[in-house]
């Protein structure tokens, strides 16, 4: 049986014209370059208007803010993070046991948050992304739990999940109480086996 759509991708919900979304498509790839050539705080309004050969106003007219320009740019990040969750090789994709698809997930999450932890803090202002970023994680993990026929409140054992996989957690964990990546991926992995050990009860 095949897998169930989960949500929709960020940066696919509304449609717009074809001339606009050419304009905003390119002025996101011209962020994106500047991104990975400068960094997410080199990045200027300005700098993305010039890459992109516009005006300045265009940018703003197209995305706001800078926060919002970032959260543009870390939307697509999470795109390309969720279509390979939706569709993309085992185990993180489909085709592995929902046991190692879990596994999988966890570490792919948490370097997903360490990759993007630039553009993240770059985007407090502009908290749509939240919301829809956690949707998408967390009904995957609900949908994994549920394979598992796991016992209990599902959403709440996949918001128990998800917690130690959020940045703030994980750079207090890191930059204060020192702990390596490594043992932080090994507690999740423990927290999975002690939740996934208790399995529903035979109807």
């Amino acid at each position: 049986m095949p897998e169930r759509p989960l949500l929709p991708i960020l940066g696919q919900e509304q449609r717009e014209r074809s001339d606009a979304a050419r304009n905003r498509e390119a002025l996101l790839e011209a962020a994106i370059r500047l991104v990975q050539r400068c960094g997410v705080d080199a990045v200027t309004m300005e700098a993305v208007a010039e890459t992109a050969h516009v005006g300045k106003g265009t940018v703003f007219r197209r995305f706001g803010s800078r926060a919002g320009l970032m959260a543009a740019v870390l939307d697509q990040t999470e795109a390309d993070w969720q279509a390979a969750v939706i569709g993309g090789p085992p185990p993180l994709g489909p085709g592995a046991p929902p046991r190692e698809r879990l596994r999988a997930f966890g570490q792919s999450r948490l370097e997903q948050n360490l990759r993007g932890a630039a553009l993240i803090r770059a985007t407090i202002s502009a908290p749509r992304r939240n919301y829809a970023v956690y949707s998408f994680a967390a009904t995957h993990v609900r949908y994994l739990l549920d394979q598992l026929e796991v016992a209990g409140d599902i959403a709440m054992l996949a918001t128990a999940l998800l917690a130690p996989l959020e940045l703030p957690i994980v750079e207090q964990q890191l930059e204060v109480e020192g702990m390596e990546v490594s043992r932080i991926l090994a507690g999740w992995d423990d927290l999975v086996e002690r939740i996934i050990a208790r399995r529903r009860a035979p109807r």
